[in-house]
């Protein structure tokens, strides 16, 4: 009788639930997830607003900051104490510094509002690993020519690096695709570069490498530092008439590659009163000297050199003028962040070898729209300021939110590899 009754109780009460269920007052599945979410299995460790965690190899001071100054033969890992400044007679060596830059905000021990990248001690809670050589320091420093016997410095520097990755468990496992390493020079690197091709590369653009080995898919493209000193005090009443020269470039004009548009942009724009285009070399008086063209001048040239792009269009942005692009493979940073076409204006190979077409346009460009380019300018110039330390918003910030953006991806590379028995099966379909 007793097992009768509480077959009969049982039965009413799943009886009582299921129609609860089915006209919708109780939903049994909100409550299944939620325990199910209580004890999540596999958390992705770099939440969307939290800084980027960075483990830094530590590695002797002959692969970094060692290079500056050979005389110190101290070999112990720089710390923020020991971080030396860059050094300010250097000129052109500093627009291949972001290695240097992007290692001091690793080194820099102030927390800091809102920055983008933490340094972490222990590399099992690492987002990723940033590896301090100044490859592309060390191939202006290490001989003065491609055939220089100086230059097997670097190339011993980068074999030992190699072997001391290789023996790393935390390359091991990913094959060094969550490692980080700027390479902006494009001769850095050189001799070893294709056992580096699954890193995430800082580059500058994609210039002079195949799509194997650097691509948007998963490296980074960095401004170049710049050179000339930013435009602070930039304030006049009117200034777009306080600009006397329409266009302005002043640089070398005997480039390879694509870079031989300069020869040929200087006949097509010789001749014009409001255009200055001048042959020069890179030195500290010619820096001073573009300095002063620039922030004189409405519009400032870009047209490719060896590479699409150069130390030149920062220059421009910084000194808020507005750059004309001429340069039809080039890859821009922070892209995904910045949309040029508010603060520059683009002509094609084609276009700019029109004559009097780019000249037309840009004297017929309106003041209301420049000035409004300029305002722009001076709003993001920040996103190309290098600095020790780093602040909010400057490029090495908005770099390393770079590197984060590349992590989702690496994430899904690592994991498919783990249990792959064929690797890339659908390549061969």
């Amino acid at each position: 009788m007793h097992r009768k009754a509480t077959l009969f109780l049982v039965f009413s009460v799943i009886f009582f639930i299921s129609c609860l269920v089915l006209v919708g007052t109780v939903d049994i599945r909100s409550h299944f997830f939620t325990l199910l979410q209580s004890q999540p299995i596999s958390p992705f460790p770099c939440a969307a607003d939290s800084p980027l965690r960075v483990y830094m190899y530590d590695l002797p001071r002959r692969f970094n900051v060692g290079i500056m100054n050979r005389r110190n033969l101290d070999q112990t890992p720089v710390t923020a104490s020991t971080w030396p400044p860059w050094p300010k007679n250097w000129g052109l060596k500093r627009q291949h510094s972001v290695e240097y830059w992007m290692m001091g905000s690793l080194i820099h021990e102030g927390a800091g509002d809102g920055r983008d990248v933490v340094r972490i001690m222990d590399p099992e809670n690492a987002d990723a690993f940033f590896v301090p050589f100044f490859s592309s320091l060390s191939f202006n420093s290490h001989g003065h020519n491609m055939t220089d016997p100086a230059k097997e410095i670097d190339h011993l520097l980068q074999i030992e690096l190699m072997k001391f990755l290789s023996e790393s468990k935390y390359w091991q496992r990913s094959r060094g695709r969550d490692h980080v390493i700027p390479m902006t020079h494009p001769n850095a690197f050189r001799f070893l570069r294709d056992q580096v091709n699954a890193l995430i590369q800082i580059v500058v653009d994609f210039g002079r490498y195949p799509k194997a080995m650097s691509n948007l898919g998963k490296d980074v493209v960095a401004p170049y530092v710049h050179v000339v000193s930013s435009f602070i005090d930039d304030d006049p009443q009117d200034p777009f008439e306080s600009r006397k020269t329409l266009l302005f470039f002043q640089g070398k004009t005997f480039r390879k590659d694509d870079g031989i548009i300069r020869v040929k942009l200087a006949k097509i724009l010789d001749g014009y009163d409001d255009v200055h285009y001048e042959r020069s070399a890179a030195t500290e008086k010619s820096i001073k000297t573009s300095s002063e063209g620039m922030r004189s001048s409405k519009f400032c040239l870009h047209p490719a050199g060896d590479t699409p792009s150069s130390c030149r269009l920062f220059d421009a942005i910084v000194s808020h003028c507005v750059p004309v692009i001429v340069s039809d493979q080039i890859e821009l940073p922070f892209e995904d962040e910045i949309d040029y076409t508010r603060f520059s204006l683009f002509f094609s190979f084609e276009e700019a070898l029109q004559p009097g077409y780019m000249v037309d346009k840009l004297r017929q460009f309106p003041k209301e729209r420049w000035i409004e380019m300029w305002k722009q300018l001076k709003n993001i110039s920040l996103h190309y300021e290098f600095q020790y330390p780093p602040e909010k918003e400057d490029a090495v910030n908005m770099l390393w939110r770079q590197v984060k953006h590349r992590l989702p991806a690496v994430k899904l590379a690592v994991h498919r590899s783990r249990r792959l028995k064929i690797p890339d099966w659908w390549r061969r379909r």
